[in-house]
């Protein structure tokens, strides 16, 4: 047998059960809404916190890089104009190959 019923909302029973449950269906979907919103403030943070921890990281190696990167340039720049080396005077006949 196919049972119908022509009253699909809130059963007209009992008036007082009738708002206990309206009541407990909306603050079900308060919590529900708080909750949500708590647990996605929770997610922002930590993310705001790891963002926040592998920029620092990020500029910390940066520094350390153009930091090195500055070293490197100075110890190949002769410091004051001063090159120090070794030389040998030739002359120009032995280089034309003239005289043996």
């Amino acid at each position: 047998m196919k049972y119908s019923s022509t009253n699909h909302g809130i059963p007209a029973g009992n008036p007082i059960a009738n708002v206990f449950v309206v009541l407990v269906g909306a603050l079900a979907i308060g919590a529900s809404i708080v909750l949500g919103f708590v647990a996605f403030v929770v997610l922002a943070s930590i993310v705001l916190v790891l963002a926040a921890v592998v920029g620092l990281r990020v500029w910390w190696f940066n520094r350390k890089l153009r930091a090195g990167r500055g070293v490197e340039q100075r110890m190949k720049r002769p410091v004051g104009g001063v090159i120090e080396g070794e030389f040998q005077v030739v002359d120009k006949d032995d280089e034309r190959g003239g005289r043996t």
